[in-house]
C-alpha cells in the first residue's frame, strides 16, 4: 500500500533521456547517466546541441528531485512509519552524497564550455550566475556534513511530530490543541496553553541539543567553503544577489519603528475589549469581544469545497488549477497523530504538479494556510512549460509573494465560509495577523543572525539573546510565571532548525503581497493579471524584475514599510466601523 496520497503521475513531458524503468533510488543505475552527460557535454558542437544537453541534464535532475520529494512527502505524512523514514534516509545518506559531486562536475563543464558565451544571454543570465554560485560553494568535504545536517533535522521533525498531551481524557497533538486558544473561556485557554507549553519545555534539552549540533555542522560547512561564519555563507548559499545582512538589519529597524507602534496599539485595544488588566500569552488569539471562535468548516473536505468556490469566483485559471489538484489527490490536509507539524507545498518536479500538506483542525488560520499554499501551487502551475528546472523555482522572496498575496486576495471572498458579520471578523483577524507577523519575523531573523555570528555561544548566552529580542519585538504581554516557555518559544519555529536564514523572506514577500493587495483595491482585474504575469516568469529573471512584473517594488526600507502598514491600519479601522 502506497504511503502517498496520490498515485502514479506521468512526467509533464515524456522522458527523452532518462529510461522510464530506471530505479532512481539505485545509484549504480543512475550513475551511468551522469557518465553519458559528461561525455556528451564535452562533445557538443553547436548551440542547439548544447541547449539540448542542458534540457537532458534538467530531465535527470527533475526525475531525481521528484523521487526525493515523494520520499519526503511519505515521511512527513507518516512520521511513525519506519519504512517511510528508512526510504527517505536512504536517499539522504546514499543518493544525495553521490549526486552532489556529479552535479558539480556538470556545472563546471557548463561554465568552462566554449559554447557558453554563445547562449542567448537574456535567457541564460540567471541560470549562468546560479551555476557559477553552485561551483563557487561546492566543497567535497561538506557532503558528509550536509548529510549529517539532514539527519539531525529529521530527528527534530520526528520529535515535533510525536508530541501529544492528555487533555481532559483525550490524547491530542499540539497542533490540535491550538483551537482552544480561541475559546472565550479564559480558564480553558490558560489550561490548554500551559499544557502545550509545558510539553515543549519538557523537551527543551533535546531541542537545544539539536540546535547545538546544527550550529556546529553549519559553522564547519561555512569554514570549509572559505567564509568567516555561516551568516556570510548562508547569504551566498541562498542566492541573495540583491540584498545583504545590513539590509536585513535595516528591515528589523523599520519593523521596530513603523510596525511596533501599530502592533502595540492593537494589543492595547485587545486588552481593553477583553476587559483585563494585562494581556497574557493565552489572550492573543481569542476574539477580543469574547465571541465564540470562528469555525469556518468541520472537515477538510468542506474546506476543499469552499476554497474551490473562492477560486471559481476569482479566476477560471485558478479554479482549474485547484480542481486538478483535488482530482489528482495532491492534497493532505487533516491533522493526525504521526504527521509532521506545519504546512508546505512541494512541487513534483517531473510531473510539474504541486502537492499541498497541512494540519487543518477547523480554524480560520487553516483557511489562511490553504490559501497560502495554494498561492505556491499556482506559482508551480504557472511555469510548467519551462524546461529548465531552475527556472521553475523562483527565489523564496518572490515565492512568498505568490502565497501571501493569495491570502490577501482570497480573504475578500470569505463569505463562502461565513456570515457577512463573521466574514468581516475573519478579514480583521487576517489583517491583524499581517501586522503581528512582522515583529515575529524580525525576532526569528535577528536571532539567526546572532546564533551564527556567535557560533561558540553557550545555551545561557543564547537564552539571553533570545529574551532581548522578545523584549524588543514581543509587544506588551505579561509572561510572569511563564518564563521558561518564553525563553524557549523559538523551539516551535521549525525554520530555525530545518531552514536556516529562511524566514526574513516572509517579511520581504509580505511587503510585495501588500502591494498586490493595494493594487487590487484600485483595479482588481489588472492586479490579478500582473500577479499571474509575475508567477509565469518562474525564476527566469532577477528578483527586482519579478517584483516589477507583478506590479510591486523590491524594497524593504522604512519608505516602503510605512505607507503599507498605514494602509493595513486604515483597513482595520474601516472593518471595525462596519462591524
Amino acid at each position: 500500500m502506497s504511503l502517498l496520497p496520490f498515485g502514479e503521475l506521468p512526467p509533464f513531458r515524456p522522458r527523452r533521456f532518462v529510461p522510464s524503468s530506471l530505479d532512481l533510488g539505485d545509484w549504480a543505475a543512475v550513475a551511468p547517466l551522469f557518465d553519458l552527460l559528461e561525455t556528451r557535454g564535452a562533445g557538443c558542437a553547436s548551440v542547439a546541441d548544447f541547449e539540448q544537453w542542458l534540457r537532458d541534464a534538467g530531465e535527470l535532475s527533475a526525475a531525481l528531485d521528484e523521487e526525493r520529494a515523494r520520499r519526503y512527502i511519505a515521511k512527513t505524512c507518516h512520521t511513525d512509519n519506519a519504512d517511510a523514514e528508512k526510504a527517505y534516509l536512504q536517499f539522504v545518506e546514499v543518493i544525495d552524497p553521490a549526486l552532489k559531486p556529479r552535479q558539480f562536475t556538470l556545472a563546471e563543464l557548463f561554465l568552462k564550455h566554449p559554447l557558453r558565451t554563445r547562449l542567448p544571454q537574456e535567457k541564460y543570465h540567471v541560470f549562468d550566475r546560479a551555476t557559477a554560485l553552485q561551483v563557487e560553494l561546492y566543497r567535497p568535504e561538506n557532503i558528509p556534513l550536509e548529510t549529517e545536517e539532514a539527519k539531525v533535522g529529521n530527528e527534530y521533525n520526528k520529535l515535533s511530530g510525536s508530541l501529544t498531551v492528555q487533555f481532559r481524557g483525550e490524547e491530542k497533538t499540539l497542533v490540535a490543541m491550538g483551537r482552544y486558544q480561541e475559546e472565550p473561556d479564559r480558564g480553558l485557554r490558560e489550561e490548554a496553553w500551559r499544557l502545550v507549553s509545558g510539553r515543549r519545555v519538557q523537551e527543551a534539552d533535546r531541542f537545544d541539543g539539536f540546535l547545538d549540533e546544527l550550529i556546529r555542522i553549519r559553522h564547519q560547512i561555512a569554514r570549509n567553503a572559505g567564509f568567516k561564519d555561516y551568516v556570510a555563507y548562508a547569504y551566498r548559499m541562498r542566492g541573495r544577489f540583491d540584498y545583504g545582512p545590513d539590509d536585513c538589519l535595516r528591515f528589523h529597524e523599520a519593523i521596530e519603528s513603523e510596525v511596533m507602534p501599530v502592533f502595540r496599539r492593537l494589543q492595547a485595544q485587545r486588552r481593553q475589549k477583553l476587559e483585563v488588566d494585562r494581556l497574557r500569552p493565552w489572550d492573543t488569539q481569542v476574539d477580543p469581544l469574547n465571541r465564540p471562535p470562528l469555525r469556518p468548516f468541520s472537515t477538510s473536505a468542506e474546506m476543499e469545497t469552499g476554497v474551490q468556490t473562492v477560486f471559481d469566483r476569482m479566476h477560471p485559471g485558478l479554479a482549474t488549477g485547484f480542481r486538478t489538484m483535488r482530482e489528482k489527490r495532491l492534497l493532505d490536509l487533516d491533522n493526525r497523530k504521526g504527521k509532521a507539524p506545519g504546512g508546505y507545498q512541494y512541487t513534483l518536479s517531473e510531473a510539474r504538479l504541486p502537492f499541498i500538506f497541512m494540519n487543518s483542525v477547523g480554524l480560520q488560520r487553516d483557511l489562511e494556510t490553504i490559501l497560502h499554499e495554494a498561492g505556491h501551487a499556482f506559482h508551480a502551475l504557472a511555469c510548467r512549460e519551462e524546461d529548465l528546472p531552475l527556472y521553475r523555482e523562483a527565489p523564496i522572496e518572490f515565492c512568498e509573494v505568490a502565497s501571501m498575496a493569495m491570502e490577501l486576495l482570497g480573504a475578500e471572498h470569505l463569505d463562502v465560509f461565513y456570515s457577512p458579520a463573521d466574514a468581516l471578523r475573519a478579514q480583521t483577524v487576517h489583517l491583524e495577523g499581517v501586522i503581528g507577523v512582522f515583529p515575529w519575523i524580525a525576532t526569528i531573523d535577528a536571532f539567526q543572525h546572532w546564533l551564527y555570528a556567535h557560533p561558540e555561544h553557550t545555551r545561557d548566552e543564547r537564552r539571553v539573546a533570545w529574551l532581548s529580542l522578545m523584549d524588543r519585538f514581543g509587544g506588551d504581554i505579561d509572561w510572569s510565571g511563564c518564563e521558561a516557555a518564553r525563553a524557549n518559544l523559538w523551539h516551535k519555529q521549525l525554520h530555525v532548525f530545518l531552514y536556516p536564514f529562511y524566514y526574513v523572506e516572509y517579511g520581504i514577500a509580505q511587503l510585495g503581497a501588500l502591494q498586490v493587495w493595494v493594487n487590487a483595491q484600485r483595479d482588481p482585474a489588472r492586479a490579478l493579471a500582473d500577479y499571474q504575469a509575475g508567477l509565469a516568469l518562474g525564476g527566469s529573471r532577477p528578483l527586482p524584475e519579478l517584483f516589477a512584473k507583478a506590479g510591486c517594488r523590491f524594497d524593504f526600507g522604512r519608505e516602503t514599510v510605512r505607507p503599507l502598514v498605514a494602509r493595513v491600519s486604515e483597513a482595520l479601522d474601516r472593518l471595525a466601523a462596519r462591524g
